[in-house]
């Protein structure tokens, strides 16, 4: 089982950067896809962005070139740094771990809320 537990979410204005955390319980070498999801009220849960183990990023089409996924492998931590913030970027921002043969094991973090004031 991955531990994940995410920090730095908070209040900031439209157009601000903010950067949320995910540490890991274990060597992020060991998971096959880190990634960062959110979930607004009433809706679903979206992928914003992953990183795989090898270090290759994918992003929703909603963040790019706003958002970027990085990691400290020494630190098994996640980034996300988030810029020009709009307001519809206000949610709850999970962290996700695939791992495992064939990724069949999945963990969560508690969630960060992260809030977009206009």
């Amino acid at each position: 089982q991955v531990q994940l537990v995410e920090s730095g979410g908070g209040l900031v204005q439209a157009g601000g950067s903010l950067r949320v955390s995910c540490a890991a319980s274990r060597s992020i070498f060991s998971i096959n896809v880190m990634g960062w999801y959110r979930q607004a009220p009433g809706r679903q849960r979206e992928l914003v962005a992953t990183i795989t183990s090898s270090g290759s990023r994918n992003y929703a089409d909603s963040v790019k070139g706003r958002f970027t996924i990085s990691r400290d492998t020494d630190k098994n931590t996640v980034y996300l740094q988030m810029n020009s913030l709009k307001p519809e970027d206000t949610a709850v921002y999970y962290c996700g771990a695939d791992y495992g043969i064939g990724s069949r094991l999945h963990s969560w973090g508690q969630g960060t809320q992260v809030t977009v004031s206009s």
